[in-house]
């Protein structure tokens, strides 16, 4: 064990020869470890973008609908401005996400739940991202949370952070693998962004050209709003996932809870249905895990009549602008919008135009869930090399046979 700064080394798992444990500091950069904004305030329409943890999903931060703020509040943060390249390392709530700030984020900034690392030049940032994903960074990680209010993981010990440091040649040829892996979600991820994104354009496009094939309409009767109940609550740790605001956001961590209770089929959420979070960070999403329980504070949005989904999912997107300013607006601890906010007009199309976008759109929709559930699968997959990858344990030779079968 190379670095004596390292905790509890006679702990931490034997590795080959040649290979080491080296505290995350020593490889970044001096003063190369900072927290982001602590109060950005309300999102500012022109404001600078921020990451929060909720965009970090699969080692990758999500560039729909980040949080802006007011440049006059990010110009006191300019030690966790990016400038593209840096490891970002959740803090708070669900604590070990992790991903690369790509060059495209340049010029954005991080909320205070998240860690901005600058690597050094001794390893590459994509091998120390690769390290704090491992699970022997995770464990390190997870022991030592402050769990008093909200998980948090103090920049003290995220310093000690123990991290697997092979020769060049060894990182070199793990990465590569890595990467065939991770480019292939970020693949799928853009996939499923433009097919949504298409997806409203064509909706806003043709009800430009055509306004008499749609009318103004309740929401409330485009699709039925089934709440979710209180399934959390004496849940058996076994079973079903329970669907919170966390794993919408974040998909399942640490503090998800498991219920093998039996429950209505209008609380269970299946690949491509809608959800919508009523409470707290109001978000709509397609639902492409697991069959899963729905908890409370959550809506299944379910077409009536013959509407698709995709149509439902934009309508409700149509709205959330709305919404959260209502939610805003609230004094409570947490904003939240009402039943009757749901009568609230909507422009919707014919049946007739229906039917004809829906031979479009339809298609986009479903491309857009099958990648989602097929980073699923290779992110599984990651989950299984990687640990075995960082032991020494797989041969990289017989890692690259199973990713050929499986890519």
């Amino acid at each position: 064990m190379a670095d004596a700064t390292l905790p509890d080394v006679s702990s931490l798992p034997p590795l080959p020869e040649e290979w080491t444990y080296v505290a995350l500091e020593e490889l970044l950069e001096p003063k190369g470890i900072s927290y982001g904004i602590v109060q950005p305030g309300a999102s500012v329409p022109d404001g600078i973008p921020i990451i929060r943890v909720k965009d970090l999903k699969g080692g990758r931060v999500v560039q729909r609908d980040p949080l802006r703020v007011s440049p006059e509040v990010e110009a006191k943060y300019s030690r966790t401005r990016l400038r593209g390249g840096e490891v970002l390392l959740s803090l708070v709530g669900s604590v070990g996400e992790t991903a690369i700030a790509t060059d495209e984020l340049a010029g954005w900034n991080v909320a205070r739940a998240i860690g901005v690392l600058r690597a050094a030049n001794q390893v590459s940032a994509q091998w120390i991202r690769t390290c704090l994903s491992a699970e022997v960074a995770q464990r390190y990680m997870q022991a030592r949370l402050n769990t008093t209010v909200q998980a948090t993981l103090n920049l003290r010990d995220v310093r000690k952070i123990p991290i697997v440091v092979p020769p060049q040649r060894d990182r070199k040829a793990i990465t590569a693998i890595l990467e065939v892996l991770d480019d292939k979600l970020s693949l799928n991820e853009r996939i499923a962004i433009t097919a949504d994104s298409l997806i409203s354009a064509s909706m806003q496009e043709v009800a430009m050209k055509m306004p008499g094939e749609f009318t103004e309409q309740a929401l409330s009767s485009m699709a039925d709003f089934v709440n979710g109940r209180a399934f959390t609550k004496g849940a058996s740790g076994a079973g079903r996932m329970v669907v919170r605001i966390a794993e919408i956001n974040s998909g399942p961590g640490p503090s998800t809870v498991y219920n093998d209770i039996d429950v209505p089929d209008r609380h269970l959420a299946r690949p491509g249905d809608v959800l919508f979070s009523w409470s707290g960070s109001l978000t709509v999403a397609r639902w492409y895990r697991q069959e899963a329980i729905i908890n409370q504070h959550i809506f299944k949005v379910v077409p009536r009549g013959d509407r698709p989904m995709w149509l439902v999912a934009e309508l409700v997107r149509s709205k959330l602008a709305e919404f959260r300013a209502i939610a805003a607006d609230k004094a409570t601890t947490m904003g939240h919008i009402q039943r009757r906010h749901l009568d609230g007009p909507v422009v919707a199309p014919s049946v007739a135009m229906t039917r004809k976008l829906d031979a479009h759109l339809g298609p986009l929709w479903d491309r857009a869930l099958s990648a989602e559930q097929e980073s699923l699968r290779l992110a599984a997959l990651r989950g299984t090399l990687l640990p075995q990858l960082m032991s020494g344990k797989l041969r990289v030779r017989d890692a690259e046979r199973i990713l050929e079968d499986a890519v």
